[in-house]
């Protein structure tokens, strides 16, 4: 009779894990800028079923957001750029002019994200640096 009801209450169960689980994503998306969730995310890329799936919501995300970079970054992907600089400086010669400036424009706010995360030791000689300049 008691297995019963453990039975009845499998899906409750489940249920709770998997709002578990969301719960614990969104913190983790929270935290730090989503510092924490990147890796977990890139390994849930990997996985075939959720890494298409992924794939195109964000794909989906960016055409709303900026649809010049998500034509753009479509046909850098179909000309195969990211593997070959030459087919890349080809395939930026055929984007409009809309498309390369949001591509240029998002690779820009890359470099200055990768920038600002410098570790110690980079800090520590960018301020020698600026102390021996105001010498």
């Amino acid at each position: 009779m008691a297995a019963d009801i453990w039975l009845y209450l499998t899906p409750l169960w489940i249920l709770l894990g998997l709002l578990l689980i969301l719960g614990i994503f969104a913190l983790l998306g929270r935290v730090a800028g989503g510092k924490y969730m990147r890796p977990i995310a890139q390994t849930l890329l990997k996985v075939p079923f959720l890494g298409r799936g992924m794939k195109k919501a964000s794909e989906a995300a960016l055409e709303r957001q900026n649809p010049e970079l998500a034509s753009a970054i479509k046909k850098l992907e179909r000309s195969g750029a990211t593997k070959d600089p030459q087919r890349a400086q080809a395939a930026m010669s055929r984007l409009t002019a809309a498309e390369r400036r949001a591509y240029l424009d998002a690779a820009g706010e890359q470099t200055n994200e990768m920038s600002g995360q410098m570790n110690r030791q980079m800090r520590r000689q960018l301020e020698r640096a600026r102390k021996r300049g105001q010498r």
